[in-house]
């Protein structure tokens, strides 16, 4: 299995109303320091609807990216109970899924 599948593998399994970091995916999948890698492969997810990549955020909290712009993936979270103020998740670590 390459390493996209992997990763869009492992994702499948944050529920709705968590979130994860591209760092805990990356290391999930077995990945040192893979953040930036996983935030390419979720740019080019070809099954957003399926794939939740809209619940992996930064590390810090901020959403981050998306490639539907991150006004829709503030909204989707929003619609899953994620509440976000000024960009960022608001109680992170409780809604943080650890693998």
């Amino acid at each position: 299995m390459n390493l996209d599948k992997k990763i869009y593998k492992k994702l499948l399994e944050v529920p709705k109303g968590k979130i994860t970091t591209y760092g805990e995916l990356a290391k999930a999948v077995g990945m040192k320091n893979g953040q930036r890698a996983v935030g390419k492969i979720m740019n080019k997810n070809p099954f957003p609807v399926i794939i939740p990549c809209h619940r992996v955020v930064k590390s810090d909290g901020k959403v981050g990216g998306y490639a539907y712009g991150e006004e829709i993936k503030s909204s989707m979270l929003t619609l899953e109970g994620i509440q976000i103020k000024n960009g960022k998740i608001l109680d992170l670590e409780n809604r943080i899924y650890r693998f």
